[in-house]
């Protein structure tokens, strides 16, 4: 008897980026002026005109924070600024701080919701949508989390189900006739008996929107608020969603021990790796050994349970359900609760740090490259963008980013691993390295246009300054027949007088020319200074120029 996967529950995590200031010229209205992004997201999805068959994104908040509540179990194990910063919440003190908004869409009362997935080999599969979130933080970056479940099928159809739904655009026209990509994906709207499509997406054709991808409908018709064919947004990553999944073996299918066998390691290899079934290693052997003992979290490896992280997946595998310690089986099977939960939300943040640094590197070079175009006549407006970038990125490294979510050993240790296949903190080094050269070079440039302001004054000083002082040495110390000649002139002395006269008009106005010409070619260091309260430029999208 083959194996089979008593229960499959799959998370699809989109990761996204909203170009802010393009949204925001588009819906100047529900930004009022510094108002912050995050204040305006409830307005700009309820003001969108499209929805999926009339479902729409609803806030949902933590509402209720007794002991009973989902509030509560899920908080209680994050460090208190960590629930401040990554819960929506509100009815409590510091909602205001959360930087994050988490919206759910649901079907109607007594209909269901699917995802039909099929591929040119004619394998097919069709999943319910058992959870949809979406969550926008305040930096412009969105997760959107597609769950679905099945309950006993076939190993086979399980891994199929996780590699080929992940995907959200081929990769090339190859792919999808080799059965690498789907040729078909839809969402499905059941209502008594009767499926309805609600969208589907063949990849018959397609072309880049700009320099992104043509993705995938679905993805779309979900993210129905922000147009994708204005580059409102961006995906993150590549073709593939992040797969975040539970695979719980029936034991009945499995020999009595099957978590010491070779061919538990092969499965668990294959589902890590987010591949298709099959009888071996999908790598050669000893290489993908050595690597699973990097990827695998083995701390409960002996009743056959391992967690595995990659840069696309997250998993959990298990055999059975069973009393888990002192954690009764009756009170819901510990392993799924804590994937559900804890773990969901530690995977959602992780992926956040990864998306954000992603996003923060993509624009450090398009700031640099503005300012790199703007050479020595740097705009106002230019600096600001860069010094906005800075303090920004500051306030990731200094508010959002923790290296450690909770105290607890077994979660702290997990939040570890998945953020090392995430890289974030090489990346997050590398921006800092970046970041810091921007800010020296601005600072550099500072430096030189500050010394050639000194050098300006100074110029005029000694210009309008010898005047003065010729004037007043002169008129100070001589009399007589110098005074009675240029001060006072008979009509013997008038040409001396005259003369004098156009001399000292000559070198007024040729210094009050040149002050004026020295100020209005400069007028660009000047004019904030004179008028500190003038209204900003608006900052223009970075991505549109490309």
């Amino acid at each position: 008897m083959p194996a089979q996967a008593q229960h499959l529950h799959t998370y699809f995590l989109f990761p996204f980026s909203i170009d802010k200031e393009e949204v925001r010229e588009r819906y100047p209205h529900l930004w009022r002026e510094n108002a912050r992004w995050i204040d305006g997201l409830d307005e700009w999805i309820a003001a969108s005109r499209s929805s999926l068959a009339g479902m729409e994104w609803k806030r949902t908040p933590y509402t209720q924070f007794d002991m009973g509540s989902r509030a509560y179990q899920d908080m209680i194990f994050f460090h208190p600024i960590v629930r401040r910063v990554f819960f929506d919440t509100t009815g409590q003190e510091g909602s205001r701080e959360s930087l994050l908004r988490c919206y759910t869409m649901t079907p109607p009362p007594g209909a269901k919701l699917w995802y039909d997935c099929a591929d040119a080999k004619q394998r097919q599969a069709s999943v319910e949508i058992t959870d949809l979130r979406l969550f926008l933080f305040a930096n412009g970056v969105g997760v959107l989390s597609i769950g679905v479940e099945a309950w006993g099928l076939p190993v086979k159809e399980a891994l199929w189900i996780n590699e080929a739904m992940r995907k959200v655009y081929p990769s090339s026209s190859r792919q999808i006739r080799e059965g690498r990509t789907p040729s078909l994906e839809a969402l499905v709207l059941e209502t008594q008996g009767k499926r309805t499509p609600l969208v589907r997406e063949t990849f018959e054709t397609g072309e880049m929107v700009g320099f992104q991808p043509p993705l995938a409908s679905t993805i779309q018709a979900l993210l129905y608020f922000a147009d994708y064919n204005r580059q409102e947004f961006e995906p993150v990553l590549d073709e593939r969603m992040i797969v975040y999944s539970y695979f719980e073996i029936d034991p009945a299918s499995v020999p009595e021990n099957y978590k010491d066998s070779e061919e538990y390691q092969v499965l668990l290899s294959r589902l890590l790796y987010v591949e298709q079934d099959g009888e071996s290693y999908r790598y050669e052997v000893n290489f993908l050994r050595e690597r699973m003992q990097e990827h695998l979290y083995h701390r409960w490896a002996h009743e056959g349970t391992y967690y595995g992280f990659t840069s696309y997946s997250n998993i959990t595998a298990a055999i059975g359900k069973f009393d888990c310690g002192s954690h009764q089986l009756s009170e819901g099977f510990l392993i799924h609760r804590m994937f559900d939960t804890r773990y969901y939300l530690m995977a959602l943040v992780g992926l956040f740090y990864r998306a954000t640094l992603l996003d923060f590197s993509e624009r450090t070079a398009l700031v640099s490259r503005r300012l790199y175009e703007s050479e020595i006549q740097l705009t106002a407006a230019n600096v600001t963008m860069a010094n906005e970038l800075r303090a920004e990125f500051l306030h990731f490294s200094n508010y959002w980013h923790f290296d450690e979510l909770a105290n607890k050993e077994e979660e702290l240790e997990h939040f570890e691993l998945q953020c090392r296949f995430y890289r974030i903190t090489a990346m997050k080094a590398e921006i800092e390295s970046e970041v810091r050269s921007l800010g020296a070079s601005l600072q550099e440039h500072y430096q030189f246009r500050n010394t050639e302001a000194i050098n300006r004054v100074a110029m005029l000083s000694m210009i309008l300054g010898l005047g003065a002082m010729i004037t007043g040495f002169f008129g100070m110390n001589f009399g007589k027949g110098f005074a009675a000649a240029v001060f006072e002139p008979a009509p013997e002395s008038a040409l001396l007088y005259y003369a004098a006269i156009v001399l000292v008009l000559i070198v007024f106005f040729g210094a009050l020319s040149f002050s004026i010409y020295v100020v209005v070619s400069n007028w660009g260091d000047y004019k904030d200074i004179l008028n500190p309260n003038a209204k900003k430029e608006r900052a223009r999208s970075l991505r549109r120029e490309l």
